[in-house]
């Protein structure tokens, strides 16, 4: 998982002297891995709460059924290696769960500018993408910029527009699009909410519950992070329910095998 270090963090001075950002990862039992959160390069100032999360609405990006009993909030860095990872897992949990409509996947943006200054312009292009094409050629969109991307801010520029042609939009217009700075604020209004909600790097990702999830289940949900070790380097869990039991923090670029688990526990399969 990736970190950012954006004005609205105070950063730690030893890390400041560093002036590096340390990649890790942790392994997790029968060789299953999960990308895990970096040392702490900086801290929320303010109380960060799940319950701050924006509520899912038409004017998301929105994969599979908007009714489903677990939506996915996923905020996300085109350029974040992790991301690339993850996004691979989301649509394996898609074509596991999505079919019967019990799972659902909403895309937020969170380009860390500090370590990838391309992403805000590639998160431009996604939102291009669905002015032009809609729902489906968002995602059509940005499933090819995560197979295209080498990562680390390494995609040309140049590309956009050819992922653009590839996927049917018309690149004038695309071009256009892009170009106009017409989504810079919404694209900053996901930024600025991955951080309300505690989200401090990418992959961060929200489960909205349809309904609460039982004590039950909750303590099955503990036990299994526990049992697995799904903890940041700090020791904090990686996945975590709200107070309400309606929320469920799942930090970091958890591999498939893990994200399944947790929504069968979820879904009391």
């Amino acid at each position: 998982m990736e970190k950012e270090t954006k004005s609205t963090y105070s950063t730690p001075i030893a890390i400041v002297i560093a002036g590096v950002v340390i990649a890790g990862a942790l392994y997790f039992s029968d060789s299953k891995k999960a990308e895990s959160p970096t040392p702490p390069v900086a801290a929320v100032k303010q109380q960060s709460t799940l319950d701050q999360i924006r509520p899912v609405s038409a004017d998301d990006h929105i994969r599979g059924n908007p009714n489903a009993d677990i939506i996915i909030v996923e905020y996300s860095d085109t350029e974040c290696p992790f991301c690339g990872r993850f996004h691979q897992s989301l649509k394996q949990v898609m074509d596991t769960y999505g079919k019967d409509g019990k799972v659902a996947w909403v895309y937020r943006h969170s380009p860390i500018d500090q370590l990838h200054s391309k992403s805000r312009h590639e998160a431009a292009a996604l939102e291009c993408a669905n002015e032009l094409g809609g729902n489906d050629k968002f995602w059509e969109y940005t499933d090819t910029i995560y197979s295209t991307t080498p990562a680390n801010n390494g995609l040309d520029p140049a590309e956009l527009p050819k992922i653009a042609a590839s996927v049917g939009l018309d690149v004038a217009k695309f071009n256009t699009c892009l170009t106009s700075g017409k989504y810079d604020a919404k694209i900053q209004a996901d930024v600025l909410n991955a951080q309300a909600t505690g989200g401090q790097g990418t992959p961060w990702s929200v489960l909205v519950l349809r309904e609460a999830i039982s004590q039950d289940v909750n303590d099955k949900l503990d036990q299994y992070v526990v049992a697995n070790n799904i903890v940041d380097q700090s020791g904090k869990p990686m996945v975590y329910a709200s107070a309400d039991k309606k929320l469920i923090a799942m930090s970091g670029a958890l591999p498939y095998p893990m994200i399944k688990s947790i929504f069968d526990t979820i879904l009391n399969k």
